[in-house]
């Protein structure tokens, strides 16, 4: 048994590892990704402390979570589910909560929070991103809410309601604006949750538009005398 344990950890190792070097331009190479990166330091130790917990063994479980935070700037809670090849880039200042669930090929900017907003023991406290979402540095995604899949969250966003698979959140308290259709995804990595375009100035261009039809509709039923 522990030695299926033991392969299905390294595996995971071994995926997290792949996962930085494919998403992160300033990664030459495995080993380096391996002795360098503090986020994947505090993603294994994560695996070693998931374990434990899952294991009964909390107090212990704790303690290497603690030893992860202290070392990487990332705080962890053993109890979290987090699935596969999720990237920490950064890492400083990042916090999981206890009952967050992640699904695979997450990535997590610094200063991320999954945070809880009740205190209530032993319920659902903490967000559930779906598979291959983005958040950007800084955001918040507060209470019992999910995000799901291909969302992207801009940086700094203050999420506390859910997010619709594909769209993307930006803003105080964040909003939608961008939904993206099956036809409109890519295979591209997009980092930081970065737009190609600002959707406000999209806004005032849109309204720009408008303003215009509505003067032409104006002077075709009213047009003026020239002479």
């Amino acid at each position: 048994m522990f030695k299926h344990i033991r392969q299905d950890l390294f595996q995971k190792w071994s995926d997290d590892i792949e996962s930085v070097v494919t998403r992160d331009p300033a990664a030459r190479s495995k080993l380096e990704v391996l002795l360098c990166y503090p986020g994947l330091h505090a993603v294994i130790l994560y695996r070693i402390s998931h374990f434990l917990w899952e294991k009964k063994w909390k107090l212990f479980a704790r303690f290497v979570s603690s030893i992860a935070r202290t070392i990487t700037g990332v705080d962890i809670h053993p109890g979290a589910r987090i699935g596969n090849r999720l990237f920490i880039d950064h890492a400083t200042g990042l916090v999981i909560g206890e009952t967050s669930e992640i699904g695979d090929d997450v990535t997590l900017y610094h200063g991320v929070t999954l945070g809880g907003l009740s205190t209530t023991k032993g319920e659902k406290r903490h967000p559930t991103l779906g598979n291959r979402v983005i958040v950007g540095a800084g955001a918040k995604i507060l209470g019992p809410i999910v995000i799901g899949d291909d969302a992207r969250i801009g940086s700094n966003a203050v999420i506390l309601k859910p997010v619709p698979a594909g769209a993307t959140a930006v803003g105080v308290p964040a909003q939608i604006v961008k939904h993206r259709r099956k036809n409109e995804e890519t295979k591209q990595f997009e980092a930081y949750a970065a737009e190609k375009t600002d959707p406000i100035l999209d806004a005032i261009e849109k309204l720009k538009v408008q303003v215009k039809n509505l003067e032409k509709q104006l002077n075709e039923k009213n047009p003026v005398d020239k002479e």
